[in-house]
């Protein structure tokens, strides 16, 4: 956690508590029998934030009881002005932020534990992908309700393709390894690839969550039941195998942050490429004819490190508010809602039980759907998560740029420790 927030934090922290005390909160309680008025913060600023406004609207519509009102900012906006707002008893009912974000908030009291509307078998709760509602879990407690959940993909270049005379893309490491090396091409020799066979980024990436998905997938990972396990075998495999492949085959550009990746592919010189759904609008503006699959499976596992945004009830708030929360949650995650919200929002379904064929008139989401059983959430209740995703970052960086990986994992494992003590 950064020294801004920290600093942020613990002030609105004593000033929740006493918002708290008092029994008032944001907009005025609410009188039995009279509609309940909610204020509905989220960062959806495309095709998705049209989407789910006219979710509110056909929502307000549906009912007498509850009135919701949408503030739409980006999400740094709302990461840096929710807890002021909340402080001053100004904040939002409901608010939606990167999942990663969820539990630094959820760990300060400023959001209602969900637990009982997660038994509730009314609440439509009980269909979520498994993997999407754990991300909801701090400190062994539900806080939050997804609106997104989707692993991270492979985006291929079909006629880089089949140029190079492949037709499909690759399904394990070595495939992929090899992939790369035939689709990297130079072609004066002067040690500098014209096209590269992939853009894998070191640092700043997709939610930093690139490496992470490599650990997976041969068996490591970042932290486990609340512990460091960085230093591993597993991962000093992982990073040797990708650092070479990056450094000597030259499969990739060293020094590749997220955004210099997108343009990479985007303008046709990387073959392959992770991201998530807007990869797809990208792509398909640069005029880019492109595949979707899944990432590749490593040694021990077919994963991908998912990215998620999920909705809270923000604590401050009574009772009746507190339910007329619950009540659009569970019709935003009734079967036609969470449909019609994939199908223009680009992200695949929250529900385990809308297949693939039911999204298939979107076909991004459709090849994205058939892959959400390799997501796992990124960090999934560690407060400090972007302090310890800075930590691996800075692991990642180093190692491509040619230190030496035990070293740093060793360094980085005592780093991530130290960040998770001191919560």
């Amino acid at each position: 956690m950064n020294r801004s927030l920290t600093i942020l934090t613990a002030v609105a922290a004593a000033s929740l508590a006493l918002t708290s005390c008092s029994g008032t909160g944001a907009g005025q309680a609410n009188k039995e029998g009279s509609k309940a008025e909610l204020t509905f913060w989220h960062g959806y600023t495309e095709a998705d934030g049209k989407v789910l406004n006219k979710i509110v609207e056909d929502f307000n519509a549906s009912q007498g009881d509850v009135s919701i009102k949408v503030q739409t900012n980006p999400w740094s906006v709302i990461d840096d002005t929710l807890l002021p707002a909340l402080s001053s008893g100004n904040g939002p009912d409901i608010v939606a932020m990167p999942a990663e974000r969820l539990p630094v908030y959820a760990d300060k009291g400023a959001f209602v534990e969900l637990d009982d509307f997660y038994k509730d078998p009314a609440s439509n709760l009980d269909k979520l992908i498994p993997a999407a509602a754990d991300m909801e879990t701090v400190n062994g407690h539900k806080y939050g309700v997804p609106s997104g959940f989707v692993p991270l993909a492979m985006f291929y270049n079909k006629a880089l393709f089949a140029k190079a005379g492949m037709t499909a893309p690759p399904a394990t490491w070595e495939e992929w390894i090899a992939a790369a090396k035939k689709l990297t091409v130079d072609e004066n020799n002067d040690g500098t690839p014209e096209q590269f066979g992939l853009g894998l980024p070191d640092h700043a990436t997709v939610a930093n969550g690139v490496w992470p998905s490599l650990f997976y997938g041969n068996g490591g990972d970042i932290v486990r039941d609340g512990k460091a396990v960085v230093d591993s075998p597993e991962n000093a495999e992982t990073l040797q195998t990708w650092v070479e492949a990056i450094r000597n085959d030259k499969i990739s550009p060293s020094g590749l942050d997220g955004i210099a990746g997108d343009k990479l592919f985007s303008s046709g010189k990387a073959a392959m490429y992770l991201g998530g759904p807007w990869m797809s609008s990208i792509a398909a503006e640069s005029k880019i004819d492109y595949g979707i699959a899944a990432v590749p499976a490593g040694p021990e596992a077919q994963a991908a490190s998912a990215i998620g945004i999920s909705m809270g009830i923000t604590s401050q708030k009574d009772e009746a508010k507190t339910a007329a929360a619950q009540k659009f949650f569970t019709y935003f995650l009734q079967k036609e809602t969470a449909t019609a919200w994939s199908l223009g929002s680009g992200w695949p379904p929250l529900r385990s039980d809308i297949p693939a064929a039911d999204v298939a008139a979107n076909p991004v989401v459709e090849a994205l759907t058939k892959q959400s059983e390799f997501g796992r959430p990124l960090l999934p209740g560690v407060v400090n998560s972007t302090d310890v995703l800075t930590a691996v970052d800075k692991l990642t960086q180093r190692a491509v740029a040619g230190e030496n990986i035990q070293d740093l994992l060793r360094e980085t494992q005592t780093s991530v420790q130290k960040i998770l003590d001191t919560k």
